[in-house]
């Protein structure tokens, strides 16, 4: 992977800031999770170059770029769907059922966790717990939490929610 700046615009505002970031923390190591959020933030995703970039430039072994990246469920490492579903794995869920809601997506929309549909309409991952166990089972659709519902009403909210806007 190169060490340099991947091939981007200099005046690429979206580099600009990722670098101001870094600047802002003197290049330091501990610079590593506030510069992948912004990196999030400016690309939707954080693709091998751009993470060999900012390991270069933070000083920090890519291994480990790698590792806090694939660690944290806020970063992705590819491009994310139109619409985003985050099943719960945590205990309460997992006995609540959202194993069953997960094997409904994959029947329904050929979907493994941490994959997007060809039409790019819809990305689904597996989280570990929200933090919502009284509300088991719980998914996050767009952002949006739901929880307290059946099976069956969890998959249909989750049709309504794709359809809604669908052209």
């Amino acid at each position: 992977m190169p060490a340099s700046q991947p091939d981007q615009s200099a005046t690429d505002k979206r580099w600009k800031t990722i670098n101001l970031v870094m600047q802002r923390h003197d290049h330091r190591p501990e610079a590593l999770i506030e510069t992948l959020h912004a990196a999030q933030e400016a690309f939707g995703f954080l693709d091998p170059e751009t993470l060999a970039y900012i390991a270069t430039q933070l000083d920090v072994p890519p291994a480990k770029v790698y590792g806090v990246t694939t660690f944290y469920n806020h970063f992705n490492c590819s491009p994310r769907g139109e619409h985003f579903l985050e099943i719960c794995t945590g205990t309460a869920c997992h006995v609540k059922g959202t194993d069953r809601i997960a094997a409904w997506a994959q029947e329904k929309y050929g979907l493994e966790p941490g994959q997007t549909t060809a039409d790019n309409r819809l990305s689904m991952v597996e989280v570990r717990c929200v933090g919502a166990c009284a509300l088991a089972p719980v998914i996050i659709t767009d952002g949006t939490l739901i929880g307290a519902k059946t099976i069956a009403e969890t998959t249909d909210l989750i049709e309504e929610w794709l359809h809604d806007d669908a052209p």
